[in-house]
């Protein structure tokens, strides 16, 4: 069975009786949006603050490659399976963006009897919450060149207006767009997809409302003539801009195939962005539950290294574990095999793809962790490939575990959720971030690339350069950077696949996100409004006589 076909087959509970039986959540904290999802209040999540709480369980991936990984089927699975054990568990994960849905990836609700459903809503329009951060961004645009309209009394000099609009779709074109604000006065703007907006980090990165305010406040959308920066505050749009989102920063719940909760909140990518979830819905999550299972995007070099530099520094939180997913088939592409050929046993492709694996591993061991590896399971998978897996990194200290809960649920999961809670146990006594606040900010970037990316050497172009110097006389220096590059590899160069090394790292140029607390370095080609491919997940998708969405 497909996807879609497990998730039909699977009948909902009210959301109302999973918030009350597996959250002790009760009716009057919810804000309902139909059967089977609601958002938590915001007065309920304060006033569970002070409970103990829940262990925390970061999963993050290998280099991910077209031959799949899934991350997010494993959090989900594993999330399930703690239930299954008889503990409290929910999972958070990031709400999927438009743009991959109807682009490449498609959507990013888990897969098999791994899933949090609704599946179309969630991949869809769920609970508005990037409708509005859209809006939010858009309007401060909108704001800004209104006030360059009717005088410009804050002195903003055009050519140096850095905000930028933003959209969640895939659309190339919008790259680059003429803004025309009135006769004689046109400045050149851009669309961001809405995944890797300045709003949507700081929706993600603030602890409440108060918080979510100052930062939106903080956001810098221009220089004025002097060289001095204007903030959204400066354009008295603080207050308007919180308003569009008091709804978005309650966060979302619904649930998986076996009924457990889950918390879907935020949706930046880890490639253009940080890519994690909300800290108020992680924190919201371990005050309600034993366990809590969250995912950083991508591989471990960009989401685990953004959730413990970013998301970790700013919030104190810390995960107790860590699960590092990988499949067959992934180590196969690192070693050489092509996608169609992926069927065929290969132990050797595989032991040359473990490379990838180990570095992800020794990675995650500079912060002092140590992963416990799922091998999510695909049916092609030979046993002389899962041992080949298991031998080559024997000498590493890691358990290496198969993992079917795509194709049984929590039950396939289980064994892999009893060795996290094992782990518990042997944890080192505090996790270490990878560079210290008062360091500059190129030797910050230069920290991340050669100590997790293995760069021989990073340059930065004369923009970066520039740009870097004047953030730190500005007084930014403190932030951590937030590095841009290609998913699919360690350096910036997609096409160079396993565990590349000694390569050079380009930054070309830098952002500043005042509001969220992070400097984005962007580095070779990456781009902050992705393009569709030649053959759009959108062709295959459809509506059926009952109304009901397919091809999702």
């Amino acid at each position: 069975m497909r996807d879609g076909q497990i998730a039909a087959s699977v009948s909902l509970r009210p959301i109302t009786s999973v918030a009350r039986e597996r959250l002790g959540v009760e009716q009057k904290d919810l804000t309902p949006y139909g059967h089977h999802k609601a958002k938590i209040s915001l007065p309920y999540i304060d006033s569970v603050s002070h409970r103990p709480q829940g262990k925390l369980v970061l999963v993050t991936a290998l280099t991910p490659t077209p031959a799949g990984e899934g991350k997010t089927t494993t959090s989900i699975g594993l999330s399930d399976a703690f239930n299954r054990l008889g503990l409290r568990s929910t999972v958070c994960l990031r709400e999927p963006s438009l743009g991959p849905c109807f682009g490449m990836k498609g959507g990013a609700t888990g897969g098999g009897h791994a899933q949090v459903v609704p599946m179309e809503d969630i991949n869809l329009h769920f609970n508005g919450d990037i409708h509005a951060v859209t809006a939010a961004n858009n309007m401060l645009a909108s704001i800004l060149d209104n006030h360059l309209y009717w005088g410009n009394s804050l002195s903003i000099d055009i050519e140096r207006v850095s905000w930028r609009r933003a959209i969640d779709l895939n659309d190339r074109v919008l790259r680059s767009v003429p803004l025309r604000i009135r006769r004689g006065l046109e400045r050149e703007g851009a669309f961001d997809i809405t995944a890797a907006s300045e709003v949507m980090a700081v929706l993600c990165l603030a602890n409440d409302l108060k918080d979510l305010e100052k930062r939106l406040g903080d956001i810098v959308v221009a220089r004025r003539d002097d060289g001095s920066l204007v903030h959204a505050r400066d354009l008295g749009v603080a207050g308007a801009l919180t308003a569009l989102l008091v709804d978005a920063l309650a966060p979302n719940l619904v649930q998986s195939l076996e009924h457990n909760p889950a918390i879907i909140h935020g949706g930046p990518f880890a490639n253009i962005a940080h890519g994690c979830n909300s800290v108020i819905a992680t924190r919201t999550a371990m005050s309600l539950s034993d366990v809590v299972v969250t995912e950083a995007g991508f591989g471990a070099d960009l989401g685990a290294e953004k959730f413990l530099d970013i998301k970790c520094r700013q919030s104190g939180l810390r995960p107790d574990a860590v699960v590092l997913v990988c499949t067959v088939r992934a180590l196969k592409m690192h070693g050489g095999v092509e996608l169609a050929d992926l069927t065929e046993p290969n132990p050797a492709a595989v032991q040359q793809g473990v490379a990838n694996l180990r570095r992800h591993i020794e990675n995650l061991a500079q912060f002092g962790l140590t992963p416990t590896v799922a091998i999510n399971h695909f049916d092609a998978d030979s046993a002389q490939e899962v041992a080949r897996v298991q031998s080559e990194l024997s000498d590493l200290g890691v358990q290496v575990l198969e993992a079917r809960h795509w194709a049984e649920g929590s039950a396939g999961a289980e064994v892999l959720a009893q060795a996290v809670l094992d782990s518990f146990d042997h944890a080192s006594s505090g996790v270490r971030l990878l560079y210290e606040d008062d360091l500059p900010l190129r030797e910050k970037i230069r920290i991340i690339a050669k100590r997790i990316y293995r760069a021989a050497d990073v340059t930065f172009d004369e923009e970066a350069d520039m740009g870097l110097a004047e953030l730190e006389s500005l007084g930014y220096g403190h932030l951590p950077v937030c590095i841009a590059k290609t998913q699919y590899s360690f350096s910036a160069d997609p096409s160079l696949k396993g565990a590349p090394e000694g390569f050079g790292l380009q930054v070309r140029s830098v952002r500043l996100c005042a509001g969220a607390g992070f400097v984005v370095a962007l580095c070779g080609d990456v781009m902050t409004m992705p393009g569709l491919p030649r053959e759009p997940a959108a062709l295959e998708i459809g509506v059926d006589k009952n109304g009901r969405i397919l091809g999702l």
